[in-house]
């Protein structure tokens, strides 16, 4: 069993949602035999079944304090919802020691980072800084990484012969979210465009034609497959790509850039989730666009939605 601390304690996670389940998933088959988590809600009804399912599935033990979860493991991998990477780091700071090792794996602002580390430096624990710079799902525990901080030395060192793919920014911590951060402005900004390109070009049935010119003007991208796949992550996650958006031009401003971009694209997603799309999928993406327009028009017909952003 690989040594996560003094006592040969197990790997920890704080949050036990999608990203952390993938990543110990994957971490399982690789050979690492022992998790322990702690999940606000383990215990909430719908949301509680899915994690205790989920942590029979990978073999995670779950506890029932943040002391209890520092009690048990030696380095600790918080991965919950971005707006609560602060709180949760300082709801385990308490029970950390020097002979802990934190990563925060969660999609915050470099600032927001830099707080935490700080928050886990006054306690002598290690800390790393961890910017997924893909989706979890499907790489798993593969995701590529970027870790940065007194601890990423370790952390990769310790992890690269599980498989995992681990590049060190340094030990300067901010770096590694900034990668991250403000390549989002491209990535769901690309989803926001094709997204409304789509929208507009669908009342019209143009959207062959526009996919034909975009390949004329860049070949060797399939245009159709690009606006299935980016239209798909906008209507599964489109509010919380929204509220990752936000964070983004909230980075921008501070450091004196104004958010022009930003703040469209997170406009864009919002209108995702507040026309109510991904309920009208059953909180799956749709099969390809087409469907997207579909599901659009249905939703206007029935008065449900107009296409204009509320927000």
């Amino acid at each position: 069993m690989p040594d996560w601390g003094p006592t040969n304690r197990p790997l920890g996670f704080a949050g036990f949602g999608e990203a952390a389940f993938h990543i110990a998933r994957g971490l399982r088959q690789a050979g690492v035999g022992a998790f322990v988590a702690y999940d606000i809600h383990t215990h909430t009804p719908g949301r509680g079944e899915k994690i205790q399912k989920r942590a029979a599935e990978t073999g995670t033990r779950l506890v029932e304090s943040n002391a209890e979860l520092a009690a048990a493991a030696g380095w600790i991998w918080s991965a919950v919802t971005s707006d609560q990477a602060a709180a949760a780091a300082a709801q385990n700071a308490p029970y950390l020691t020097p002979d802990h090792l934190y990563a925060d794996l969660n999609s915050v602002s470099p600032a927001v980072k830099q707080a935490i580390a700080r928050q886990i430096g006054a306690t002598g624990a290690r800390f790393v800084e961890v910017a997924m710079m893909q989706p979890v799902p499907p790489y798993g525990h593969r995701v590529p990484i970027l870790a940065g901080g007194d601890g990423a030395e370790a952390f990769r060192e310790r992890m690269i012969p599980f498989g995992m793919r681990i590049e060190i920014t340094g030990r300067e911590v901010g770096r590694a979210a900034a990668t991250k951060m403000f390549r989002s402005i491209m990535i769901k900004g690309l989803e926001a465009l094709i997204t409304e390109c789509v929208l507009a070009a669908g009342r019209y049935g143009a959207e062959q034609g526009v996919f034909t010119s975009l390949a004329e003007t860049y070949p060797g991208i399939d245009w159709p497959a690009l606006a299935d796949y980016m239209i798909g992550r906008v209507v599964e996650h489109g509010e919380r790509r929204a509220r990752e958006m936000e964070e983004v031009a909230q980075t921008l401003e501070s450091i004196g850039i104004e958010p022009m971009m930003a703040s469209a694209t997170a406009r864009r997603q919002e209108w995702s989730a507040q026309v109510g799309l991904k309920n009208y999928f059953g909180g799956e993406p749709p099969k390809n666009y087409r469907e997207f327009l579909q599901a659009v028009a249905a939703l206007e017909s029935g008065g449900t939605i107009g296409v204009k952003s509320r927000a």
